[in-house]
């Protein structure tokens, strides 16, 4: 390896399209790429090897290491495209995102960027509104979050490797870093890694270096041999097996697999690394001619605005707005990520990275790049401002019951009343509950208490399957009745409300098989814990009333199916179950789901509000504006005349 700069080599372009084409068809629900999200990780790699392959280029030609140069080349090549992506990512979903969840797409974006969108991913995931909502348009960008923190900090222990040799033996000092570091890092992912919080390996920049330096190791150990003539028969048979491993792990890998964390990754690594070994020092061979394709070139040069725009597009051509399922859903995705990322890069990418002024004048071109992404986290802040929400309808309660005045009340006779004036409301549940409770309007007839917990019905069975892959209760999910109880007795409800409307769908592990309701043995088994509710709820002499479970679509499949716990079905089934269980104990139906899902189908809005945020949890506007206005005069009717 000789001269200023890395030789180009087209096989690399071929890695590229493989590994991008490998994320988009796995986003876009092909079943036969379960695994095809590590096509990160072969970008990763393909990033570390090129990146030290041009420091030491650089280092060899002209004995120095130009950090300006270097940075300014890196924001000229990745700064446009992701800046256009944001500003139009913030755009769209100020018309596409209720507004409850703006503030959150804010955070994404400022993250984005400042490169630490894979930390911003791993505490998002922690929150578990944001966990279970709309996934974010900006989810993708944790992976360039990574690449640019490698791309800032990898440099500098370059030049501290070179340092520390003082030109004698800088490719050992180089291969004993990248040696300890990749070490390091996969003994981090092994040690962080639990079941429960997968994010925190996933998304770490540190459990995720080991790619990075496989390709960094690699470059070291291939410097002076890149396109020497040859047969290699030693690399030829380690790319093969590195094509075998990484089919295999695409087509079989699972992101919640233990063992990816535990050296899987690091295998991922080396199968990629064994590839680009061989296409990059044997041109001419099998390897290097068929990466070298025309097709799976030009698809690599564009793979950069593919991975960018592949992700918003996705989520905003979903089944719902097109019509479509399965392929033909599919190929318009497909089709339009690669019209828009042709158009990027022919208008955006190739202009500016190509452009003489930015080359000639670095630090104009450094002042121009900061503006730029100054003044798109300045547009995201003010994009993803909420709007003012429309003022609450006055609630018209029956004036012969609860009114301002508490004299007016007729009195609320219960053995053992705690004193108070106005009717006392618990809204018991999950995080659907809770949204209920929590955004029903300030008012002064009734006194309402929210008491719904994210992420816990009363389905306590410990192996669930959610959105298609394991999911573990939410601490404290199997003493849920020992909560309610403490908060029914804080509380003293002369009405307790039960609504739940996720938990009880999903498929669980019962009797050593997973079931779900509809089921003989699984509904029987929700009547036990229905039964334990409702005499949880009525302990303290109130009235209890079931509200009836609205249809959901928390999120599509990838192929623009609905996940079972989705299904119209089931829910009918809960709630036959709920109803039945209802009237045997004297407790009051009322129908939330006819109210919110008009016509018996599972709707966005109700009478023009926006009543689901993410087709589970419930708008504000849509309490106050449409819920509460039904709900709250039957809440009030039942809290004192028991009817």
């Amino acid at each position: 390896m000789s001269g200023a700069r890395f030789p180009y080599q087209p096989a690399l372009d071929g890695v590229r399209a493989f590994a991008v084409l490998a994320v988009l068809l796995f986003h876009g629900g092909v079943a036969a790429l379960p695994g095809g999200f590590l096509g990160v990780d072969a970008f990763f790699v393909l990033s570390g090897f090129l990146i030290t392959s041009l420091l030491l280029a650089e280092r060899t030609a002209t004995g120095r290491t130009d950090l300006v140069a270097f940075w300014g080349r890196r924001a000229r090549r990745l700064l446009p495209a992701l800046l256009l992506v944001l500003v139009t990512v913030v755009i769209v979903s100020r018309w596409l995102l209720p507004p409850a969840e703006l503030p959150a797409l804010r955070l994404d974006s400022l993250a984005a960027v400042a490169y630490v969108a894979n930390w911003r991913m791993m505490a998002r995931d922690g929150d578990y509104f944001a966990a279970t909502g709309a996934p974010s348009p900006l989810a993708h960008t944790w992976s360039l979050g990574i690449e640019e923190q490698f791309y800032l900090v990898w440099p500098l222990v370059f030049l501290a490797a070179v340092a520390i040799a003082r030109g004698r033996r800088t490719r050992l000092v180089l291969l004993v870093i990248c040696l300890a570091g990749a070490v390091a890092s996969a003994l981090a992912s092994a040690l962080l890694f639990t079941p429960a919080d997968v994010d925190r390996d996933y998304y770490g920049t540190d459990t995720r270096a080991v790619t990075l330096l496989v390709g960094c190791g690699l470059a070291v150990l291939l410097v002076g041999r890149v396109g020497v003539a040859g047969r290699h028969v030693v690399l030829g048979a380690l790319a093969a097996a590195g094509v075998a491993v990484t089919g295999l792990l695409w087509t079989t890998a699972e992101g919640g697999d233990g063992w990816l964390f535990r050296g899987g990754l690091t295998l991922v690594a080396l199968a990629t690394a064994a590839v680009i070994a061989h296409a990059v020092v044997s041109p001419r061979s099998p390897t290097a001619r068929v990466l070298a394709l025309a097709p799976l070139v030009a698809v690599g040069r564009i793979s950069y605005g593919l991975y960018l725009w592949h992700w918003p597009l996705f989520g905003w051509l979903t089944a719902d707005r097109t019509g479509l399922a399965g392929l033909p859903l599919l190929g318009v995705r497909l089709a339009a990520v690669f019209l828009v990322a042709t158009a990027s890069y022919v208008l955006v990418e190739r202009p500016v990275r190509t452009a003489r002024w930015t080359r000639r004048r670095p630090r104009l071109g450094a002042a121009a790049g900061v503006t730029a992404a100054l003044a798109t986290a300045l547009a995201a802040v003010l994009l993803t401002v909420p709007p003012p929400a429309r003022p609450a309808p006055r609630i018209a309660f029956d004036e012969a019951r609860p009114g301002p005045s508490a004299s007016a009340r007729p009195p609320i006779h219960r053995p053992g009343r705690t004193p108070g004036a106005l009717p006392r409301i618990a809204v018991m549940g999950d995080s659907v509950s809770w949204s209920l409770g929590t955004y029903l309007p300030r008012q002064d007839k009734l006194q309402v208490f929210a008491r719904g917990v994210p992420g816990c019905g009363i389905a306590r069975l410990p192996e669930i399957v959610y959105v298609g892959a394991p999911h573990p209760n939410y601490p404290g999910c199997d003493t849920w009745d020992q909560r309610w109880r403490r908060d029914i007795g804080t509380d003293d409800p002369d009405v307790a409300v039960i609504l739940l409307d996720r938990w009880e769908l999903m498929d669980r592990r019962l009797n050593g098989r997973y079931q779900h309701v509809g089921q003989p043995e699984f509904d029987a088994y929700l009547t036990r814990e229905l039964n334990l509710a409702i005499d949880v709820v009525g302990s303290r002499g109130g009235h209890v009333v079931v509200l009836t479970a609205p249809y959901t679509r928390r999120a599509e499949r990838p192929d623009g199916g609905l996940w079972p716990e989705d299904e119209p079905g089931r829910v009918d089934a809960w709630n036959g179950v709920l109803t039945t269980v209802a009237g045997q104990r004297g407790a009051t139906v009322l129908d939330l789901k006819a109210m919110v899902c008009p016509g018996g189908r599972f709707t966005w809005d109700v009478g023009g509000v926006r009543i689901r945020s993410d087709g589970l949890h419930f708008t504000p506007e849509g309490v106050q504006q449409v819920i509460a206005p039904w709900l709250l005069p039957r809440l009030a009717r039942i809290a004192t005349t028991g009817a």
